[in-house]
């Protein structure tokens, strides 16, 4: 049976569902066809929503898997690499300092980059998983590389062969640099497991959140509330493994020593991966559409080959689609047509010459154009959050060095330094478990939104709160400098102040952590559900690939200001000196704040133009 084309009713009266508006509106035409010669072959019959069981076959009785009881195994995994990923980051830098006796910068900037690799890389997860593997695949094998990358590092820390010799090397002789260097191989090796472990958190990070939201059945009348639930409580996992980094891990790493640190995060992420594979028999799966990439490319090329072809041009048939509800993309439903992006069209423009070649390298269907105009409508809104990671990309480690210089006792007891991060945890864990009782009840009656607050308003507000941290950020650090050079301690940067609390790090610590849950919850929700059907997971890596560019964003800026700010022949300190008595991490702060505000202005330019897919205030 050859192809055969049927064309929509009345065209020339009414714009179809997928026509375009033009000075000369264009009839539909929609391919049949049984020749498997023709591109996409007839189509998927299946509803492209419709969850499947982990052999692709569609699921007889939806109530006996998914929902809530599968999320939670699926939070366990989350909670265990955010405690890895935060137990890493808080403990690396001061590892490669005491341990492999590098300078305090370049540990940092190892680190940072570290955490960009890892984000900025899970693209390559989401692509493998919306691609050819699914999302439970993708988390079972990279889950499984960040154990053994945890367990090279946990022999990093046990074997003397792996580090430097630790005799004669006290605190004064790591200030003067006088301890013995790490080997060259052994800071290979470290980086090469320290990287692994980034890989395997790279097919995570993209995955964990949409493979989560798939347990929820989106024909439901509760299914934009489950959602909305689904992404705080994921958060809020997020949160606690990042706490029990901050003080449990610490605290075997004080009392135990490095191997038992870095060992215990290797158990807990082994006992997670064991519970997220004792729950496979309850979760719904998606199938993946296919290379997102190749789709994209074939998009590209063909609008690029009728670039000279015109809307009005006699030489046209009308835009491509499949008919009825078969779709021409394995895991996507069909995407109604919009005006964005014009050029774009004309991959789907129909033109004489396609009778002879329908290849989708010629000729693609409206819904693979909509996915590509989709993807490119997405990107300003992560591409603003980008200064919010660099700001907590920099708290991580500033603020440390800040809190060194503190009095950090409560009472009798002494709160080691490395655990100030958990504050910003801590915040985060108060504002999720009120979240719904106060804050949606009074946002409610201000925005009259049904949940509060729309995606993008919850990210605003966690970029304006974040302006508000790091400006306070700023103020307090010039006071202590200021209060160090009067008591004396300009030189005695690693002495506490007795007199000078650290739990006035405690206002910048929450401020950013209400940012960060206000921003990054909206955001994951919001790139979730406006992402195309079969690019979930690539929806979900451009919030990582923006945390990723923010960490390299950070080391950037940080050599920048090292190289301005800073000259040794002349003997000008830099902002960011190692002696944080002398150097001006509060022009550093006030930088960022300056910096955040013009981000911030931008978000609001950009949420402004935005349309959601849906658009209907109260499904959002």
């Amino acid at each position: 049976m050859g192809i055969q084309e049927v064309k929509t009713p009345d065209a020339s009266a009414e714009t179809p569902p997928f026509g375009i508006e033009t000075s000369k509106k264009l009839g539909m035409y929609f391919v049949e066809s049984d020749n498997r010669s023709s591109p996409f072959a007839g189509g998927y019959t299946t509803l492209g929503t419709t969850p499947v069981n982990i052999h692709g076959k569609p699921i007889a009785d939806l109530s006996k898997t998914g929902g809530w009881i599968a999320a939670f195994f699926i939070f366990g995994n989350e909670m265990a690499e955010r405690m890895a990923y935060f137990g890493l980051s808080v403990n690396m830098v001061a590892f490669m300092f005491y341990v492999m006796h590098r300078p305090f910068s370049s540990s940092a900037n190892a680190i940072n980059n570290f955490l960009g690799i890892s984000q900025a890389s899970s693209v390559l997860g989401g692509f493998i998983a919306d691609a050819y593997l699914g999302r439970y695949w993708t988390i079972a094998i990279f889950t499984t590389i960040y154990f053994l990358g945890l367990i090279g590092i946990t022999l990093c820390a046990t074997l003397n062969v792996l580090m430097p010799n630790q005799d004669n090397c006290n605190e004064f002789s790591l200030l003067l640099g006088n301890c013995e260097p790490a080997e060259r191989w052994q800071m290979s090796y470290l980086y090469t497991v320290l990287y692994v472990t980034g890989f395997g958190a790279a097919g995570i990070r993209p995955c964990v959140s949409s493979f989560g939201a798939d347990q929820f059945d989106e024909r439901s009348r509760d299914y934009y509330t489950n959602l909305d639930r689904f992404f705080n409580f994921f958060y809020l996992s997020v949160t606690v493994g990042a706490i029990i980094a901050f003080t449990a891990v610490v605290y075997i790493q004080m009392e135990l020593g490095w191997g038992f640190a870095f060992g215990a995060l290797a158990v807990a992420m082994g006992v997670s991966n064991l519970v997220f594979f004792v729950g496979t028999p309850l979760y719904r799966h998606r199938l993946p559409g296919g290379s997102p990439l190749t789709r994209v490319a074939q998009v590209l090329v063909a609008a690029f080959r009728k670039r000279n072809v015109s809307f009005d041009s006699s030489e046209y048939v009308g835009l491509y689609e499949l008919q009825g509800k078969r779709c021409a993309i394995k895991g996507s439903a069909k995407i109604p047509h919009t005006d964005d992006f014009r050029f774009l069209d004309k991959a789907a423009l129909r033109v004489n010459e396609d009778e002879i070649n329908m290849s989708p390298w010629h000729l693609c269907t409206v819904t693979q154009v909509e996915e590509v105009k989709i993807l490119l409508k997405l990107i300003p809104i992560p591409t603003c959050t980008i200064m919010l990671s660099v700001i907590l990309t920099e708290f991580l480690t500033l603020s440390v060095q800040q809190a060194y210089t503190l009095n950090t006792h409560i009472g009798r007891l002494k709160l080691p330094v490395t655990c100030m991060p958990v504050f910003p945890g801590l915040s985060i864990f108060l504002l999720l478990s009120l979240y719904y009782s106060i804050f949606v009840p009074l946002s409610r009656r201000i925005t009259h939104h049904p949940r509060g607050a729309s995606q993008l308003q919850r990210v605003g507000l966690g970029l304006a709160i974040s302006i508000l941290s790091v400006g306070w950020a700023g103020v307090f650090e010039r006071y202590r400098r200021n209060y160090a050079i009067r008591e004396g301690y300009e030189v005695s940067f690693l002495s506490q102040m007795p007199g000078l609390s650290a739990y006035w790090l405690l206002i910048q610590y929450c401020l950013i952590g209400l940012a960060e849950v206000f921003c990054i919850v909206g955001l994951l929700e919001f790139l979730y559900e406006e992402a195309p059907d079969a690019m979930k997971s690539i929806g979900s890596a451009y919030a990582a690939v923006a945390g990723g560019l923010g960490c390299f964003a950070a080391t950037i800026l940080n050599n920048i200001i090292n190289s301005v700010t800073g000259n040794e022949e002349k003997r000008k300190t830099s902002w960011l000196s190692q002696n944080i008595n002398t150097g001006r991490f509060d022009y550093f702060y006030w930088l960022l704040t300056v910096l955040s505000i013009i981000n911030f202005c931008a978000f609001l330019y950009a949420a402004r133009r935005y349309k959601y897919r849906h658009g209907q205030l109260s499904s959002k």
